[in-house]
């Protein structure tokens, strides 16, 4: 399917960007080109609405969308995927909303246990953007994460990213002033609270020119999965596979979709260190070890038998 507002190739959607990063570098007399720079750009990419997944956890939620307002590039519009949060949630996202020029919908259902997959499916259904950006409502974002993920997006493909994965106490020390004014995100910052604890750590932190780190994306050896704290996908084809399988529980869920979206032909691309994230320590008191066992199973059975469409997704048989 076509987009709505053109579909660029590589070559044009990576120049495209490249012009409006360097335009929008300038000094205020570059306004004019900026604003050509800015509608030439638009042109080549798809609507985007950036999927938040969140459970009864308002701190973390609010530090989050305190990146979001940060990012380089906004996304058209916010989900929060709410799997039943208390009332404390919906007040976080109505402050953010009046902060905000883009519509941000707050999809909601009744807490009757982890049913992650179920909300994320919802909000699928309910969103009218060509790409779909997923995280956790536990992460921070780096400036340039939703830039990064339109870049990349293409039909036929996602793209999946990693974290930086903090302590209990680094979490603890994160301030709303330090996301705000992107001191979070410094390597100084990162070491002071012990995050960096092997080179792998240390290249997420983005230490050279973005061009590099590009090239860093390409030459990783992981094998690219579906990650949910960090992904993007066309909603059609998001759809095509039926979307996320809802009798998994906690662990997994989102490399099993993945694993349906590779047996259905779509390429994956990693952006592992470009894209950074930094996710917030938290408990987990949703976690069910027989749950994570038949949660294998299915995706044993997924990638033994090549599954592609969720018999329990989106569409109900």
């Amino acid at each position: 399917m076509p987009s709505s507002r053109g579909e660029a190739g590589p070559q044009q959607k990576g120049e495209s960007i490249a012009l409006f990063r360097s335009t929008a570098a300038g000094g205020r007399s570059d306004c004019a080109l900026r604003s050509s720079a800015y509608a030439t750009w638009r042109s080549t990419v798809p609507t985007s609405e950036l999927v938040i997944s969140t459970y009864n956890n308002e701190r973390s939620l609010h530090l989050c969308l305190a990146s979001l307002l940060r990012q380089d590039q906004e996304p058209d519009s916010v989900c929060i995927a709410d799997d039943g949060s208390r009332d404390a949630t919906r007040q976080v996202v109505d402050a953010f909303r009046s902060k905000v020029r883009y519509p941000v919908r707050h999809v909601w259902h009744e807490d009757h246990g982890f049913r992650k997959c179920e909300i994320l499916n919802k909000a699928i259904a309910s969103s009218e953007s060509e790409l779909l950006i997923f995280i956790d409502g536990d992460v921070l974002m780096h400036p340039v994460f939703i830039a990064r993920h339109l870049e990349l997006a293409r039909r036929g493909r996602f793209v999946s990213g990693s974290m930086i994965k903090l302590s209990v106490g680094a979490t603890a020390a994160i301030t709303e002033a330090a996301v705000m004014d992107g001191s979070v995100f410094l390597r100084s910052e990162l070491r002071r609270l012990e995050v960096i604890d092997r080179l792998t750590t240390w290249l997420k932190t983005m230490p050279f020119p973005y061009p590099v780190m590009r090239i860093l994306d390409l030459l990783s050896p992981i094998r690219c999965s579906f990650g949910g704290a960090n992904a993007s996908v066309f909603r059609e084809d998001i759809l095509s596979v039926n979307g996320f399988d809802e009798r998994m529980r906690y662990g997994g869920l989102d490399k099993e979709l993945g694993q349906r979206l590779k047996n259905a032909g779509l390429q994956a691309r990693t952006l592992r260190y470009s894209a950074p994230l930094l996710h917030l320590e938290h408990s987990r008191g949703y976690i069910d070890r027989d749950a994570q066992n038949a949660n294998r199973a299915i995706r044993r059975q997924t990638k033994e038998q090549r599954r592609i469409w969720a018999e329990y997704g989106i569409l109900k048989s």
